[in-house]
């Protein structure tokens, strides 16, 4: 298939991420899947049924990297003994780029393995930056960052969020993946409309997105990723890859996960609006060509 943009980040298609209560069904059925989406601190292990269960599944099918531990806007220099087994790891996979999350989660050595957002700042875009580069560097392989689903904001701000995406992936040359979900989540949270964000990101740079279901409560949304994709979300998707261009789309549910089956069911239904996408791209008879 045609190359995106941007870094050469393909269409893959739609993927799903590898799960361990799917093992199973996926090795003995062998369903026909675009490509698996996995988390790579999952396999960053010498050895034991983790490996091989993904070697199997690397035998007939894609596999692209997701990271949930790099920290790219951590104060704290990168670990490079965690590089070094990422990189083992995106050698073994093949991975054609490597995602991981625009936040910040550790201080001092001290770990709170979750995805903290970051305050939209020059300062903090230039050092989050400057980690990616050295990531990519290192790991030799293309970077996507991830917006994440916030749930507090930062009176120090400069900017706003895409903003502040915008001014790190310029600096770092890298690019985006578009989790569509976790704008909406973030824009009912803070008050500030899902499209003006998506209209703003730098279109040319969105290599992967990430669709998902979340919850609502009284007061706030939360990304549960439990259930499957709301309304709201599929009408901004289907705003995205027409903004954007259709990329790699990959559906998450990683908490109370059904059967396969309904799992790639409800990744499938993103096709639908990729079909759309494209026949809104195609011109039209007697429209005039575009100025060069």
């Amino acid at each position: 298939m045609p190359a995106n943009r941007f870094n050469a980040f393909t269409d893959y298609g739609v993927g799903i991420g590898l799960r361990i209560p799917h093992y199973s069904h996926i090795l003995e059925k062998k369903p026909t899947v675009d490509w698996f989406e996995i988390i790579s601190e999952n396999f960053m292990v010498d050895g034991g049924r983790p490996l091989a269960v993904l070697d199997r599944i690397l035998e007939q099918y894609r596999v692209v990297q997701h990271g949930v531990a790099l920290y790219f806007g951590s104060a704290d220099k990168t670990d490079r003994g965690q590089l070094r087994r990422l990189k083992n790891l995106v050698k073994r996979t093949g991975t054609p780029w490597l995602s991981d999350h625009l936040c910040w989660g550790s201080v001092d050595g001290s770990y709170s393995h979750d995805l903290l957002p970051m305050p939209y700042t020059f300062a903090a875009a230039r050092r989050t930056a400057q980690k990616i580069r050295e990531v990519r560097d290192f790991l030799e392989v293309p970077i996507c960052v991830e917006n994440v689903s916030s749930y507090t904001e930062y009176h120090v701000s400069e900017m706003t969020e895409w903003e502040f995406l915008t001014e790190v992936v310029e600096r770092a040359d890298c690019g985006i993946l578009l989790d569509v979900n976790n704008i909406y989540v973030s824009s009912r949270n803070h008050g500030f409309d899902p499209y003006d964000y998506v209209n703003h990101v730098p279109h040319h740079r969105v290599g992967q997105m990430h669709i998902a279901g979340h919850t609502k409560f009284e007061k706030y949304i939360l990304d549960t990723h439990d259930h499957p994709v709301l309304d709201p979300v599929w009408k901004l998707y289907a705003h995205a890859i027409r903004k954007c261009g259709v990329t790699a789309t990959l559906l998450e549910w990683d908490d109370k996960i059904p059967s396969f089956e309904e799992v790639h069911a409800e990744a499938l239904k993103s096709k639908e609006f990729v079909a759309g996408a494209r026949e809104a791209q195609k011109p039209r008879a007697g429209a005039a060509a575009p100025a060069r």
